[in-house]
């Protein structure tokens, strides 16, 4: 038996041309560890804006009610060739209720819950979602749930990993975001030393308000010193990058150098040899990483994605990870929203202009049945 339902598609031509509409589809009848969740939430995370708009031109798009058409400039086009003609669906997580299951006795089990699930086609009335992939909300809202994977597991993942290799101290250079408030909120609880990089004073004020210790603004002439003295005191040689694009790597990797020379007893040509490690986890700006390596030889930068970690450390760590967000889904792992808005009104004119930005603390969420 199949359902039908509303599911919006992102569909990219060898011409460049970009279409992102809604339609309606049938949805198959879930089979094994399956289950069919009627979706009720779906944020709009940034990991999602890649498939959703990429580097199109949405200003001059042509809106129509539940559709626009845009173009893509030909370096972002040639870029996306492994896509070109492919129709896809898009939304990495969001929250609904279990209406129908597979056979299986993890699926059976979840028929009647609400439930928070990466079926990476959230942008739906209807997911197909792996049970084993799926957290019971219990009592929780859809809208509390939403954003129970991406985020919090993420944020989860960068402590895991820091432990993992030893460390005490963590660098991020987006601190405000949800998930850097989230980081900041695991890292108190944990006992890890944080240092924030954030753009504006008011990003200051909201995490001194969840009681970060070290947050430095990058607005600031005198950021670098700040960055410098947050590391002398954190000992921070490690840390994430969302951004990509820019210099943030390359000032990081400048500052923990210069706390490591200073702790040098003896000169070397060759700089310290502290390693220092950073990880680029998103692409917020596409423009080239630009690194002027003048930090030693003891230096790593590599990418980070939340499913390859999640995959390398196993199903016990990833329930233990996952039964904490369920713990603390409404304060550690809390999102909040700017506008909510059904799939036709996500593809308005407005609203694209708006969360394409991906501003600090205003991210939306996406209601299938409103």
């Amino acid at each position: 038996m199949t359902t039908t339902g509303k599911q919006l598609f992102t569909t990219l031509a060898a011409d460049g041309t970009l279409t992102v509409a809604v339609e309606d589809v049938a949805f198959d009848a879930p089979t094994g560890n399956q289950v069919l969740v009627k979706m009720e939430a779906a944020p709009i995370n940034p990991s999602d804006l890649a498939i959703l708009v990429g580097g199109a031109d949405v200003e001059n798009a042509e809106y129509t009610r539940g559709k626009f058409v845009a173009r893509m400039p030909k370096a972002a086009n040639a870029a996306a060739k492994a896509r070109h003609g492919l129709k896809l669906p898009a939304g990495n997580e969001g929250a609904g209720t279990v209406v129908e299951a597979g056979d299986s006795d993890a699926a059976q089990a979840l028929i009647g819950q609400r439930v928070s699930c990466v079926p990476g086609n959230a942008y739906s009335q209807y997911c197909l979602a792996d049970a084993a992939m799926c957290l019971p909300l219990g009592d929780h809202t859809a809208e509390d749930g939403a954003s129970a994977f991406v985020n919090p597991m993420t944020a989860l993942g960068f402590v895991e990993n820091a432990k993992a290799d030893g460390q005490d101290a963590i660098l991020h250079t987006v601190g405000a975001s949800n998930l850097g408030q989230m980081l900041t909120r695991i890292c108190q609880e944990d006992g890890i030393e944080l240092v924030n990089v954030v753009r504006k004073g008011e990003h200051v004020d909201l995490l001194r308000g969840i009681g970060a210790a070290h947050v430095v603004n990058s607005s600031d002439d005198d950021f670098m010193d700040q960055l410098t003295g947050a590391i002398r005191e954190t000992g921070a040689f490690y840390g994430f990058d969302p951004v990509g694009g820019g210099k943030h790597v390359d000032r990081s990797f400048r500052a923990m150098e210069q706390v490591a020379a200073e702790q040098m007893t003896e000169f070397s040509r060759y700089g310290s040899t502290q390693q220092k490690r950073m990880f680029i986890y998103g692409r917020l700006d596409t423009s080239p990483t630009i690194l002027t390596p003048s930090y030693g030889f003891g230096w790593t930068l590599s990418g980070w994605l939340l499913f390859p970690f999640l995959q390398s450390v196993g199903r016990e760590t990833v329930a233990r990870m996952q039964q904490r967000v369920s713990d603390n889904l409404t304060t550690t792992f809390a999102s909040t929203y700017k506008s909510r808005v059904s799939l036709e009104d996500m593809l308005t004119k407005d609203a694209v202009m708006d969360y394409r930005t991906m501003k600090t603390g205003e991210k939306y969420l996406v209601t299938p049945w409103s």
